[in-house]
């Protein structure tokens, strides 16, 4: 039953299927198909409308029901965002300097336009961003310049900018011996050059080195960023700050628009040759400078730099068409270019085989040397320099050191007689006061030369020595009553195999003449033996001696002395009224009242005098220099350059002033340097100190010469010598004297001598008012008128007429090393002979050479740049740990973890004995 039935419906279901596609084709399935596709789409549709009207209604009755009601924040903010964008009011004023504030606002307007502005409208025409990073920019310049103002400035470009130059001269200075120590055969490249400049760094500053910022420029744009990063925290507001994209917009502006394109500029050895010979643009250059540049040259680049360029020259003079006149000028220029090419092309081939010559072997092994005689070196500041040296070598030093003390008595004893004569025909006497510093002036050199008790003693015949000391006892002293031990120690010097006769076969008299220009045009003639010198009388260059300040105190030991500053009272008026800060024709100073007690076996007596803090530095300027030994005992407090007037720092003082005196008056003191009692009594005495007159203690040279405490790796401003400290014109010279001719590890009388000289052309061009023009300079120099100036520099630098200026083009090469060549003739020109006579004419060119040199190295220039830099913020944030800052920004050095590991497998020997 159930098989008929399917069969009838597979019998009907087939004929209905035959019987439609007969009917309406083979279509028939594709249509019935498309049909019931559209039925259910059509409800799946109707269905979903219907659901979503009637879920809306309900979520409202439930919203309603029994959600609580929504804020009014968002419906606000929704409606303030749909309003047209108000405009922002920007305060132009930034500075409180109208001068300052209008070239600043147009700096700020060109960097937004052409570092923000170009791109930015490219995305949004709303102007409500640009306005935002333009006040966060004019927040940072207000903070910036009130914290400016309340900087004192004048310590920074006295002090801290000359001591970080003349550390970073010193550490070039240390890196090219480290070179020259090396192999001769491997000559240094430039790259170890800075390689071994970083080392010496990390080895002076020891826990900072900026090898990584100054020779990765991806580290140095990190570095960049993480210090404005730092400074916009300073500067701007809390809510700016926060503003992570407004706050990277600005710091990158601040970094790779504007430091980093400076930076570059500043560090680029090209741009600062140029500058160089713009700075002395008024000076001609001298030929003789020039040919030296080039025969000491050892850059091949230069030297073919200037060989192109003569050899271009002479082509053009070649096919000039001239007659009559110009041809001898032409024929002259002609020649002179032929001999500059010929020199140039002996220096190339002599540095491409690697044959140098060093001048001063060549003529100490096989050179004919000029004669110098005796006489002539002991008054030339230069050559007297080294046979001082020899002699100390030698053990001569004593003989050399009593000749020269005896020229200094001798003249200022004439002027001391000269000016007693003239005292007595005006009716003044003191015949006994003169002839008692005469006295005690000649014992003093006795008991220092040529007594029993003298170390070294000055070797002379017996009989002479026994004859000054009757004179001594018996007659007054007279300018000549050294004279004979004076001529039997020069003939012994002249006569004598150690001293003057080896010195001439000696390396250091090589190295003088070196100095004096004498190698090869000498300008002193003299016999090979010596013979026609002679002894006469004072030489020019002698030093001068005075005696105003000894005392004819006695130093019997039965007489106590004791003193005490007693008294601090401050005034402003009348310097010897009363002890403390006195103001006398304007100039303020601080004065110390010191009670005296003077006891002896018949009496006691007791003052008070009164004392300036100069008039102790003076005092123990003497004495140290006079007693070598008191220089390891006795520490006097450091000078202070600004600020010196504070009550505080005062009473500080006071109590080292006083202990230094307790010290210096120990009758153990006393008994080791008996000599020392004048002194000490003629600086207590009750009367006005007298100073800075040429004193016998400071002229006369010391024995064995002041050598410093490893000097070698520190940093400058470690080693600066106290005695200059508050002069700051002789300080800032003779810093930079001291690293650039590199005075300190020469002899010491020699540095004396030009601080000497020194402080007597500062005190003649400016008298004691040098200080106060400097601080009015530095005054200036931050004054409205000049940042003003700075600032439109640096906008006309950058945006010439206004239109940001297209990346200078990189000058050919041999142009550059021309502009090189025109600069370091530039500098030799313009040093003086009166500074080639003090210190060498040799040692002037190494020097003035050697800075140009530091000046040439790219990643140099920018450690330099970097350090001025941080102390520059160091100074603008004392309140902030900038030093620790720097210190952590510089941590991945390499030089840096090289020390560290260094250090480490140094200390690990010491650490397992533990």
């Amino acid at each position: 039953m159930l098989t008929e039935t399917s069969l009838s419906i597979w019998g009907w279901g087939s004929l209905g299927i035959v019987l439609s596609l007969i009917t309406f084709g083979p279509f028939v399935i594709f249509y019935l198909a498309f049909y019931i596709l559209c039925f259910v789409g059509g409800g799946f549709v109707v269905t979903l409308l219907f659901g979503k009207t009637n879920s809306e209604k309900y979520l409202e009755q439930c919203e309603h029901s029994f959600l609580p009601p929504t804020s009014t924040g968002i419906p606000k903010c929704l409606e303030e965002m749909k309003r047209e964008a108000r405009t922002i009011k920007i305060d132009r004023r930034l500075t409180g300097a109208n001068i300052i504030d209008e070239p600043l606002q147009q700096v700020i307007q060109f960097s937004l336009r052409d570092y923000v502005q170009y791109w930015y409208y490219t995305l949004s025409d709303d102007e409500s961003f640009l306005l935002e990073i333009r006040q966060a920019l004019q927040n940072a310049l207000i903070q910036f310049a009130t914290r400016s103002k309340e900087i004192d400035w004048q310590p920074y470009f006295t002090t801290r900018i000359v001591d970080d130059f003349g550390t970073h001269l010193r550490v070039f200075r240390k890196a090219q011996q480290k070179i020259t120590e090396k192999d001769d055969q491997v000559k240094g490249t430039a790259e170890d050059l800075v390689d071994t400049f970083f080392e010496v760094e990390v080895e002076m500053e020891k826990d900072v080195c900026r090898d990584l910022v100054c020779t990765s420029p991806k580290d140095e744009e990190g570095f960049l960023r993480d210090l404005c990063e730092v400074l916009l925290y300073l500067l701007l507001p809390p809510g700016d700050f926060q503003n992570k994209i407004m706050r990277y917009f600005v710091r990158e502006i601040l970094a790779r628009g504007i430091l980093l394109p400076l930076i570059n500029q500043l560090s680029d050895p090209d741009y600062i040759n140029q500058y160089i010979i713009w700075m002395i643009r008024d000076s001609n250059c001298n030929y003789e400078a020039f040919m030296n540049i080039i025969k000491l040259s050892d850059n091949i680049g230069e030297l073919e730099a200037v060989r192109d360029k003569a050899a271009e020259e002479l082509q053009y003079l070649r096919s000039l068409d001239t007659a009559g006149d110009d041809i001898n000028t032409i024929k002259n220029q002609i020649n002179s270019l032929l001999f500059v090419k010929k020199v140039c092309d002996s220096r190339i081939q002599r540095l491409q085989s690697g044959k140098e010559i060093n001048t001063v072997k060549l003529a100490a092994n096989f050179g004919k040397l000029c004669t110098v005689p005796l006489d002539s070196i002991l008054v030339d500041n230069v050559a007297l320099q080294f046979f001082m040296d020899y002699m100390q070598q030698t053990g001569g030093q004593a003989h050399l050191f009593f000749w020269m003390t005896v020229e200094g008595y001798r003249v200022t004893a004439q002027q001391q007689l000269e000016v007693l004569s003239s005292r007595q025909k005006d009716g003044k006497h003191q015949t006994n006061q003169t002839k008692g510093l005469l006295r005690a002036a000649a014992v003093g050199i006795y008991e220092q030369y040529l007594s029993e008790k003298a170390s070294p003693r000055v070797t002379v015949d017996d009989y002479l020595v026994a004859k000054l000391a009757d004179t001594l006892n018996h007659e007054d002293p007279t300018p000549e009553i050294f004279d004979d031990i004076q001529r039997k120690v020069y003939e012994l010097m002249l006569r004598d195999e150690r001293f003057y006769p080896s010195f001439r076969q000696n390396a250091l008299y090589v190295r003088m003449l070196a100095e004096l220009d004498m190698l090869k045009d000498p300008s002193f003639r003299g016999s090979d033996d010596g013979d026609g010198e002679s002894f006469n009388g004072s030489p020019t260059g002698s030093i001068n001696l005075s005696l105003d300040d000894l005392s004819n105190v006695s130093s019997d030991d039965s007489v106590q002395l004791h003193a005490y500053i007693s008294d601090t009272v401050y005034a402003d008026y009348d310097p010897y009224a009363v002890a403390g800060v006195c103001n006398d024709h304007g100039k303020t100073y601080a004065l110390y009242a010191i009670t005296v007690h003077r006891r002896s076996l018949n009496s006691e007596e007791m003052w008070k005098t009164y004392r300036r803090y100069s008039d102790f530095h003076d005092f123990h300027m003497r004495i140290t220099e006079q007693f070598e030994n008191l220089s390891s005992i006795l520490k006097l407090p450091g000078k202070k350059t600004f600020n010196n007037m504070d009550r505080d720092f005062l009473e500080k003082r006071k109590k080292d002033l006083n202990a230094y005196l307790q010290l210096l008056l120990t009758p153990e003191m006393m008994k080791a340097s008996p000599a020392l009692a004048h002194y000490v009594y003629d600086f207590l005495e009750n009367k006005a100190y007298s100073k800075g007159k040429g004193d016998f203690a400071r002229k006369v040279p010391p024995l064995i010469p002041k050598t410093d405490s490893d000097p070698e790796h520190c940093r400058v401003s470690a080693q600066l010598d106290d005695t200059v400290d508050d002069n700051i014109p002789l300080r800032v010279m003779l810093l930079l004297m001291d690293e650039v001719f590199d005075l300190k590890e020469r002899n010491q009388w020699l540095r004396r001598n030009i601080k000497n000289l020194l402080q007597q052309l500062i005190r003649a061009t400016y008298g004691d008012t040098i200080n106060r023009k400097i601080v009015d300079h530095v005054d200036w120099m931050t004054s409205p008128e000049q940042v003003a100036d700075l600032v439109k520099r640096f906008r006309d630098a950058v945006w010439p007429n206004g239109i940001l200026a297209e990346t200078v083009p990189c000058r050919d090469k041999a142009i550059r090393m021309r502009t090189r060549v025109a600069g370091k003739t530039k500098l030799l020109s313009i040093m003086p002979d009166e500074l080639k006579h003090i210190i060498g004419a040799e040692t002037t060119r190494k020097g003035i050479l050697r800075v140009f040199e530091m000046f040439q190295h790219n990643q140099l220039n920018r450690r330099m740049v970097y350090v001025f830099l941080e102390g520059f913020l160091e100074t603008l944030f004392p309140q902030y740990k900038f030093r620790e800052l720097f210190n952590r920004l510089h941590s991945r050095s390499k030089q840096m973890q090289k020390y560290k590991q260094k250090l480490q497998t140094t200390q690990a020997p010491s650490l397992q004995k533990r």
